[in-house]
C-alpha cells in the first residue's frame, strides 16, 4: 500500500505540473458553469432543491468526461512513451500500480467537485438549500467518477496509447450509461434488471435528491472494484507475454 501512495503523488503531481491537466479541468468547469447559468439557473422558477438536483445532473456528466479523459493517460500514456517496463521491473506489484494511479486520478475529480462549490452556493443566495442534500449528491457523483475512472483505467490497460485509451473507455461506458433508455423499450422483468445496471440515471436520482441508499453505494463500489481489477489482470497478462 505504500508503494501505491508513493506512486499516487508521483502521478498527481505530474498531473498538478502539466498545462494539460489544468486546460481540461478548466475547460470541463467552465462546461459545466455555462450550462449551469443558461439552463439549471437561467430556466423557468423553481424550487431550489429542484435547481440543486439539476446541478448534480449537469456536473455528473462533466465528471464521466473528465474521468475518461485523466484515465487515458496512467498507463497507455507510459507504454506510449516506453516508460511501463520501468513500473514492470520495479519492485511493485501490478494491484500498487494500478490503485496509486487510480487515486491519483481520483484526488484530481475530488479537487474538480471542490471547485464546483460556487454553485450551490449560488442557489443558497435566492433560495434554501440543505447540507444532507448537498453532501449526498456531491457523494453520487464522485462514486459515478471512480466508476467511470475505474472503466478508463481498464481502457487504458488495454491500448497502445492514450487516444485509443479513451476510445475504448467510451465505448464500454456508453452501454452503461444509456442501460436506462433501453429499459425503457424493454418488457419486464429484462427492463428492472436494465435499469438498475446503468450507471447513471436512475443510480444517481437517489443521491442528487439527498436520498442515499446503500445498494446504489454497492453497486459503485462493486463497478470500480470489478474493473480495477480487470486493469490490474490485464496488467499481468502483458507482463508476462
Amino acid at each position: 500500500m505504500k508503494s501505491a501512495l508513493l506512486l499516487a503523488r508521483r502521478e498527481l503531481s505530474s498531473y498538478l505540473s502539466s498545462f494539460l491537466g489544468f486546460i481540461v479541468l478548466g475547460a470541463v468547469l467552465l462546461a459545466e458553469g455555462i450550462y449551469f447559468n443558461a439552463v439549471d439557473l437561467g430556466g423557468a422558477p423553481r424550487l431550489s432543491s429542484e435547481v440543486l438536483k439539476s446541478f448534480f445532473y449537469t456536473v455528473s456528466g462533466g465528471t464521466m468526461m473528465l474521468a475518461l479523459v485523466l484515465a487515458m493517460r496512467p498507463i497507455a500514456g507510459e507504454r506510449e512513451n516506453g516508460t511501463l517496463v520501468l513500473l514492470n521491473t520495479a519492485p511493485i506489484r501490478d494491484t500498487e500500480i494500478v490503485a496509486g494511479k487510480f487515486l491519483a486520478a481520483l484526488s484530481l475529480l475530488a479537487l474538480h467537485l471542490v471547485l464546483t462549490v460556487h454553485m450551490p452556493l449560488l442557489i443558497a443566495v435566492n433560495g434554501k438549500i440543505t447540507l444532507g442534500q448537498v453532501l449526498v449528491g456531491y457523494l453520487g457523483v464522485l462514486l459515478l467518477g471512480a466508476s467511470a475512472l475505474a472503466i478508463g483505467l481498464f481502457g487504458s490497460a488495454l491500448a497502445k496509447n492514450q487516444v485509443i485509451a479513451v476510445v475504448i473507455g467510451a465505448v464500454i461506458l456508453a452501454p452503461f450509461v444509456f442501460l436506462w433508455a433501453v429499459a425503457r423499450v424493454t418488457d419486464p422483468p429484462l427492463n428492472a434488471f436494465l435499469s438498475a445496471a446503468a450507471i447513471h440515471h436512475e443510480r444517481q436520482r437517489a443521491f442528487e435528491i439527498g436520498v442515499l441508499k446503500l445498494e446504489n453505494v454497492v453497486y459503485y463500489v462493486g463497478v470500480t472494484y470489478f474493473f480495477l481489477l480487470a486493469a490490474t489482470k490485464t496488467l499481468e497478462a502483458r507482463r508476462w507475454r
